[in-house]
């Protein structure tokens, strides 16, 4: 009987955690544009209880990961027990969850992928709303950099309005999580001359507001994080993770 169900899945002659993980790994690549490597391994003893729609939990490991947004992250890790899915889903290639599941979290940022986040459209435009002066903001040439005693240094070309003049920018600050869902900058120190020095202060007060991890989750996923460090220039986050639903395929 189950093997009969199972080779009529879209992955004959497997078994079904096996398929099972096919499907989720389709699901869950549907969250990125591109990755360079995404495996899931879905855990069920036995393998009969998948009938039931009853998963023990499943471990995804991915590399190279480009969201949608532009945004990249070097790597991830997730972490689920006691899934419940709708089996019937499955025949069609799809991943749909009967309740909310709340995975255990690792992310990965290298100062690359920082560096690149912050010189996206996405993130860029999110930028343009902070105001100094009443004016827009515009950056430009952004750098990210993580420092041996753990500190961040921020670097940007700002532009204040339809000003052609650039001002430089240089924040440098350590990180902190607040309420488990927002990044601050904090014991803050810019350099520069004295109109750098005033925008920078400008600049990391929006930041402190702005860097609210809701904004940059994955679609159907909610980010709870409950300690940032930074070393071996990457800034890594570990928390959890209330995934809701998988997205439909987008496209490539």
């Amino acid at each position: 009987m189950i093997s009969t169900v199972f080779g009529s899945l879209p992955f004959p002659n497997q078994g079904g955690d096996r398929v099972v993980s096919k499907v989720v790994t389709a699901a869950i690549s549907a969250l990125f544009k591109r990755s360079e490597q995404l495996e899931v391994n879905v855990r069920a003893e036995p393998v009969a209880k998948l009938l039931q729609g009853s998963v023990d939990g499943f471990d995804f490991i991915g590399k190279g990961l480009l969201m949608h947004s532009g945004l990249r992250v070097d790597a991830m890790e997730l972490y689920v027990q006691a899934v419940a899915i709708d089996f019937g889903a499955i025949f069609t290639g799809k991943v749909k969850l009967k309740q909310p599941i709340q995975a255990s979290m690792r992310v990965a940022l290298s100062e690359t992928d920082l560096t690149d986040s912050f010189n996206t459209p996405f993130l860029k435009e999110k930028l343009q709303k902070i105001r100094h002066q009443g004016q827009p903001l515009h950056f430009d040439a952004t750098v990210f950099k993580i420092n041996p005693d753990r500190s961040i240094r921020l670097t940007s070309n700002v532009r204040v309005g339809d000003s052609a003049a650039a001002i430089a920018v240089d924040i440098t600050a350590q990180m902190e999580v607040e309420n488990r869902k927002r990044i601050n900058f904090v014991d803050v120190t810019c350099a520069g001359d004295p109109a750098g020095v005033e925008l920078g202060e400008a600049v990391v007060q929006h930041l402190n507001g702005l860097l609210d991890l809701d904004q940059f989750a994955l679609e159907g996923m909610q980010i709870r994080v409950d300690q940032l460090r930074l070393r071996h220039q990457q800034m890594m986050l570990y928390g959890v993770a209330h995934i809701d639903r998988f997205p439909d395929r987008k496209a490539k």
